[in-house]
């Protein structure tokens, strides 16, 4: 799935369409973009270019080798849903290894039940991952940043110089909603530029 990659100034123009202006965001004319180094498309602000999809993508939060993708503005919902349903499968999957045991001491039970036994202790490893990982997403999506911005804070210019901590968070709620409900890419420049007066 496309995970938000930017298009060139060529795509752009050749995908001219009213469906395509109200889906993409316009940037304003007084807003310079940075161009990416690898393939030299106008960068909008939150993105990064993925080495390994070879494709710079709009609010850039990870490349994912679960789904062997990146997780992107128009993406990362379903991965939260992803992440969901494999803690559900996976808890089902518990329930249904430890109804499956019986404790006896004995040498016999053990060599009985050492598969079940150790596909249990795996499920609970798996298990604590993605509860782990679903929580830490949830809690920087209700921040409005990404795994990117949260790790390289100290590297990113427009985070750098930036007064605020987050010039993103808009509160809990307006996170939340703009992330679950929203179906439109955003144009965080504007939301950037209007918190904060200085330009990058």
């Amino acid at each position: 799935m496309d995970p938000g990659f930017v298009k060139s100034e060529e795509e752009v123009e050749a995908d001219k369409s009213e469906e395509q202006s109200m889906v993409t965001p316009q940037v304003p004319s007084n807003i310079k973009m940075r161009r990416c180094g690898y393939c030299m498309v106008k960068q909008p602000m939150r993105a990064k270019h993925c080495l390994l999809c070879q494709h710079c993508v709009r609010r850039y939060d990870h490349h994912c080798p679960w789904i062997e993708n990146c997780v992107g503005e128009k993406n990362h919902p379903l991965f939260i849903v992803y992440l969901s349903v494999q803690l559900v499968v996976l808890l089902w999957g518990g329930h249904v290894a430890w109804s499956g045991l019986y404790f006896e001491q004995s040498w016999e039970w053990l060599q009985h039940n050492i598969l079940l036994l150790m596909s249990f202790l795996m499920i609970v490893i798996f298990t604590i991952v993605v509860l782990l990982l679903l929580i830490s997403h949830l809690y920087l999506i209700s921040c409005n940043t990404t795994t990117w911005e949260f790790m390289s804070h100290h590297r990113i210019s427009y985070l750098r110089h930036s007064e605020l901590e987050n010039p993103f968070d808009q509160g809990v709620i307006l996170n939340l909603w703009r992330f679950f409900c929203s179906c439109h890419l955003t144009a965080w420049e504007k939301i950037y530029f209007h918190r904060n007066n200085e330009p990058v």
